[in-house]
């Protein structure tokens, strides 16, 4: 019998939560480790970034790009280490936004510290590149032309009937009003800016140079990237554009997971580490038929969100581990 695939899935902005992962810390030694030694790298603001992580009271800090982005980072590949001491390395790495990076360290594309202190030096220069919001909308890009013709661009297409859109203040304020009167569900995201947009193609080019100063290479697992929607290629990885320019792109990240899911999702199946700690990353593949009615199987590594930084995130990152050791 065919072993299932391992697959990671890495969270990116909007699915930040409050002192999320936080119950590892102190309880899995290769998540302390790691999480300890990203908080070194980030110098001087890793103080502050750890107050804000382990602060049940900064809800508002925690949405800060600033504050966000880096604990995303840290908090995924922290994870993605642990996952790999206690179970053995995932064969497949698929990340949103910032998590996509984190892929990037896992596969060994770029050395951590170096990525690590290149992308928290890009979030701090953002300052009004790019200023404004996020909106997650249940519907599909299709339902939404009207919307889409006022400014707002389509940012991410996360699953069937949700779509992220990414604009100015003024453009998703009235982007509300409209999907308010249609009666269309829909959720601010924390971010302060307009990411996977053309509003940030400046500070994509400056994160391009960043990126040029360090030295990546091939991966040494398999990346699907949500820019694509492919895995990533060695001549793409090596390419400092390739990684800088998805801040100013749509992320495709169902695409890249249902391709995923329709090529092995039901033979021989897989097995999905859900990374994000509200959740969010596997709600699409729990509606599809390799999951429903297949062999595959989705696993959250964390707590769910109002249970976010107690034992119960060791509880289920024990959980996810006995599957992965049990090979159901």
């Amino acid at each position: 019998m065919t072993r299932r695939r391992v697959v990671l899935l890495l969270p990116g902005q909007g699915a930040q939560r409050v002192r999320m992962a936080a119950g590892l810390h102190g309880v899995q030694p290769e998540f302390t480790r790691w999480m300890d030694e990203m908080f070194t790298v980030f110098g001087a603001d890793g103080d502050r970034l750890r107050d804000v992580w382990l602060d049940p009271g900064s809800a508002g800090a925690v949405d800060e790009a600033v504050v966000a982005q880096p604990l995303l980072f840290a908090v995924g590949h922290a994870l993605g280490r642990a996952v790999r001491s206690a179970a053995g390395a995932p064969d497949v790495l698929l990340g949103h936004s910032v998590g996509e990076l984190v892929a990037a360290c896992l596969a060994d594309v770029f050395a951590p510290a170096e990525l690590a202190t290149a992308m928290a030096g890009h979030v701090r220069r953002l300052d009004d590149t790019g200023r404004g919001g996020m909106l997650a909308v249940a519907a599909t890009a299709e339902e939404l032309s009207a919307e889409l013709r006022t400014g707002a661009v389509v940012a991410a297409d996360n699953g069937p009937r949700q779509t992220v859109l990414a604009g100015s203040d003024s453009v998703l304020a009235a982007v509300r009003g409209q999907l308010e009167r249609r009666d269309i569900t829909l959720r601010t995201l924390g971010s302060g800016h307009a990411f996977h947009s053309p509003a940030m193609v400046p500070a994509a080019r400056r994160f391009g140079q960043d990126l040029g100063r360090l030295r990546p290479g091939p991966p040494r697992a398999t990346i699907m990237s949500t820019r694509t929607a492919r895995p990533v290629s060695a001549e793409e990885a090596v390419d400092p554009a390739f990684w800088a320019d998805q801040i100013s792109l749509p992320v495709r990240y169902w695409p890249a997971l249902r391709s995923l899911l329709d090529s092995e999702g039901l033979d021989p199946g897989l097995v999905l580490l859900d990374a994000s700690a509200d959740r969010s990353l596997a709600v699409a593949a729990r509606g599809h038929r390799a999951v429903l009615r297949g062999p595959s199987s989705v696993h959250p590594l964390l707590a769910r969100s109002d249970r976010a930084g107690t034992a119960a995130d060791a509880e289920a990152f024990a959980a996810a581990v006995a599957v992965l050791h049990s090979g159901t």
